[in-house]
């Protein structure tokens, strides 16, 4: 072989690795339909906003009818709720980051119509915990796509001209809660771990840090509002992440009534 065209094969090689290292997609290669079809990262675009899935293989391949029973899942939300769950369950006696997480630890996810089946890897020095139970079942069910949102609305705001968050936004909203909270107890626990420390694994700014932490004090019913999907468009983590510890004065800098 022609030494130029080995070295381009190589460079393409490297190139596909890199972009696989570089993917946001955590569970790529080990997520799969409760047929045992792998479930491959996909996206689709609205205008400027990108929404992340993983879908199916079997529908890739034109074979629809060998697919499982869920063939599509928001990435996003799976990924969220496995790495919480993995992370509750093992309690990582020192900090480490969502990638190496699911690359140590998560073996195998089975996406099932009210479950999620996380299968534990063993590494090498797993601890007694981790070897006497190698699995875990998370419920879990798919959110119509297509359903009615009785949407918070602030004090003088006309029903009929509601409208909820972009899913993308709730997303996206819902996983910095839950990144928040674990950082706040990283801070609560670790006596070296500081804003500067997470900032630096985290590979971005201590403003962020402090911003995503901030989520971790949202009053419970906005909390759940926002898993629903019910808080109106426009707040995002940009709007929540700056508003006070109290809880009742949290609606009133929404304009939000107080549950």
């Amino acid at each position: 072989m022609p030494f130029g065209k080995r070295g381009n094969i190589v460079s393409a090689g490297k190139a596909r690795t890199a972009t696989r290292m570089q993917s946001p997609a955590l569970l790529s290669g080990r997520i799969f339909d409760d047929r045992g079809n792998r479930m491959s990262p996909s996206h689709a675009r609205k205008g400027n906003t990108k929404y992340r899935y993983y879908l199916s293989s079997a529908l890739f391949n034109g074979a629809a009818d060998c697919a499982g029973s869920v063939r599509r899942v928001p990435a996003t939300d799976i990924e969220a709720l496995v790495i919480q769950s993995v992370r509750e369950h093992l309690k990582p006696a020192q900090p480490i980051d969502d990638q190496s997480l699911v690359e140590t630890y998560v073996a195998r996810v089975e996406v099932q119509p009210t479950q999620l089946i996380i299968h534990l890897a063993q590494p090498e020095r797993s601890d007694r915990k981790a070897s006497a139970e190698t699995s875990l079942r998370i419920a879990w069910r798919k959110a119509r796509t297509k359903r009615h949102r009785e949407v918070l609305l602030p004090e003088g705001a006309l029903r009929q001209n509601a409208r909820p968050i972009r899913s993308e936004t709730r997303a996206t909203l819902v996983a910095s809660i839950a990144r928040g909270r674990r950082w706040l107890d990283e801070l609560a626990t670790h006596v070296a771990a500081t804003a500067e420390t997470i900032a630096k694994r985290e590979g971005c700014s201590i403003r962020k840090v402090n911003m995503t932490i901030s989520l971790a004090f949202l009053a419970p019913d906005l909390v759940k509002a926002a898993i629903d999907g019910r808080l109106p468009r426009g707040m995002g983590v940009a709007r929540l992440a700056d508003l006070h510890a109290a809880w009742s004065k949290q609606h009133q800098m929404l304009g939000l009534p107080a549950n």
